[in-house]
């Protein structure tokens, strides 16, 4: 319904007022039960009007435009900033994000209120960051505008989580394969890796993220798998649609247990 409804007011204004709602818009939906964050997209294909639209959970939904009175939510919103920058010179020595120790410098949080994560499960043993079963999400304390992430991981053979840049844009992990707009390494739904990537579960693989302004690029065991891409808006799950504004990082956790992260570390812009 919420898909719906943004189709159904958007012809109203296009049509009276040249088309002013053309381009990206980071939304904020209030309904009576809740508070999400959300991302649209009105462009010209072919003479007619497109949309794309950033459900709550799950990748971009698409639809048609249409015309209706039907309302089930509140929105604002404001356009979509560029964030077109270069990228930064030098940057800072890494930073730990993890200590090894305990959870200090993280919050775990049911950040989409899904009934199934119930509590948290995270918890810390030999220097590394574990997930035992599905529960809350991890949150950094600390917020980032561009940066370089380097993190490890090892996941069970189901195991499902994802990284979250700014807390904005889900960095898919998972033990399988990657390739795919919704795989391994991808920006979920909005970015695909350019190369297969094999699954290996149950062992220990590397990631490294750089993200300057919407910009993209990720290795992973040392591979480059995403070029310097852009990423066209948030993607499901999200903390918030302010997206010219700094972030967490985020460890998704509200999926499955069975998920192992160590050796997080963050550089920034030098002199920031």
């Amino acid at each position: 319904m919420r898909l719906l409804f943004l189709l159904f007011i958007i012809p109203a204004f296009a049509e009276t007022t040249n088309q002013p709602f053309h381009g990206r818009w980071d939304l904020t939906m209030k309904t009576d039960k809740a508070t999400f964050p959300s991302w649209i997209e009105v462009l010209d294909k072919d003479g007619q009007t497109q949309v794309m639209l950033q459900a709550r959970e799950s990748s971009v939904l698409t639809g048609e435009v249409r015309r209706g009175t039907a309302k089930t939510a509140t929105i604002t919103g404001k356009r979509a900033p560029a964030m077109d920058r270069p990228e930064p010179k030098q940057w800072s020595k890494p930073q730990k994000l993890f200590n090894g120790k305990d959870l200090k410098g993280w919050v775990a949080r049911n950040t989409t209120d899904n009934p199934k994560a119930k509590a948290n499960a995270w918890y810390v043993e030999g220097g590394v960051l574990i997930n035992k079963e599905q529960g809350f999400n991890l949150i950094t304390e600390r917020k980032f505008t561009d940066f370089k992430l380097h993190i490890e991981y090892n996941l069970d053979e189901k195991a499902n989580s994802g990284i979250y840049l700014r807390g904005r844009y889900e960095n898919q992990i998972t033990a399988g394969p990657g390739g795919s707009l919704n795989g391994l390494a991808s920006i979920y739904g909005r970015v695909a890796p350019s190369v297969e990537i094999p699954a290996r579960p149950g062992q220990w693989r590397t990631e490294d993220v750089m993200l300057v302004g919407r910009t993209v690029t990720i290795f992973i065991d040392g591979v480059k798998v995403i070029d310097h891409q852009e990423i066209r808006g948030i993607t499901g799950g999200a903390l918030d649609s302010d997206e010219d504004t700094p972030g967490s990082i985020y460890l998704q956790g509200d999926h499955t247990g069975g998920i192992r992260y160590r050796n997080i570390t963050i550089s920034v812009p030098k002199g920031k």
